[in-house]
């Protein structure tokens, strides 16, 4: 089937990295794992050997030509269960609280909507375990970046509070049909029980300033947002540039503004 460019498809062909991501996943008894956008069905089938006793896998598949083939490849497979949806419009809970568990999602996750769709399924975070997704390896370099460092930024502040995040190994554009343009990763998002700190409702607003005038200090990006004296008052070096700012000061902040 032709990979079709609205839907960001690049098939994951490389058995090598196919091995790979299912070790790093390692489906354990009693699992329910949510892969999206499995296309071809390359990563579903490997996930399948050796299925765990007692795990079900749940797909969805946008594409109306790729979705009734997953369901003819799996038909009688007792495990599998085929969504033909999009992902941005899922509703993760709902799932997980059908299957009776939280969720493990898995996928090589459409680069053109990969952002929105990383914070649709973090407003399930109760209801997931972990993410273990490829992306643009870029992207992936931002979620893991460390305060101070180049690739550090708005996405990687705004995921903190929910995920522990690692990136595990980078993969060239020959493993994929079509080969993309750039390189890949996968990366490891734990998602965590509870926040990291009590989020302020202003966290985003404050985070999203900041990094609008981003080699601007913080107290000249965030003019007219918080002030000086609220900046200093939360330990924050006036004179700091927002990638050096731990997402915790960033929180504490916005909690001036609460």
């Amino acid at each position: 089937m032709r990979a079709r460019k609205r839907f960001g498809q690049h098939f994951l062909h490389d058995p090598g990295v196919l091995d790979k991501i299912v070790t790093a996943i390692c489906p354990k008894p009693g699992d329910h794992i949510v892969e999206i956008g499995p296309g071809r069905g390359a990563l579903t089938h490997a996930l399948l050997e050796g299925w765990p006793e007692g795990a079900t896998l749940d797909l969805i598949e946008i594409d109306r030509d790729l979705a009734p083939r997953l369901r003819d490849e799996i038909a009688g497979n007792p495990h599998v269960t085929v969504h033909e949806a999009d992902a941005l419009d899922f509703d993760f809970a709902r799932l997980a609280a059908e299957r009776g568990g939280r969720l493990r999602i898995v996928g090589n996750l459409p680069y053109n909507i990969s952002t929105p769709l990383l914070f649709h399924l973090l407003g399930s975070a109760s209801a997931i375990d972990d993410l273990h997704i490829m992306l643009q390896r870029e992207v992936v370099d931002r979620i893991a970046a460390q305060p101070g460092t180049g690739d550090y930024g708005r996405l990687t502040v705004m995921l903190t509070p929910w995920v522990v995040a690692e990136s595990l190994f980078d993969v060239g554009p020959g493993a994929f049909k079509p080969p993309p343009k750039v390189w890949s990763a996968v990366a490891r998002l734990g998602v965590r029980r509870e926040p990291a700190f009590p989020v302020s409702p202003h966290f985003g607003a404050v985070v999203a300033a900041a990094f609008s005038h981003r080699r601007k200090t913080i107290r000249n990006a965030l003019r007219g947002v918080v002030t000086p004296e609220q900046i200093t008052a939360c330990d924050v070096d006036l004179g700091a540039r927002p990638e050096t700012i731990s997402p915790a000061s960033f929180n504490r902040l916005a909690r001036t503004l609460d």
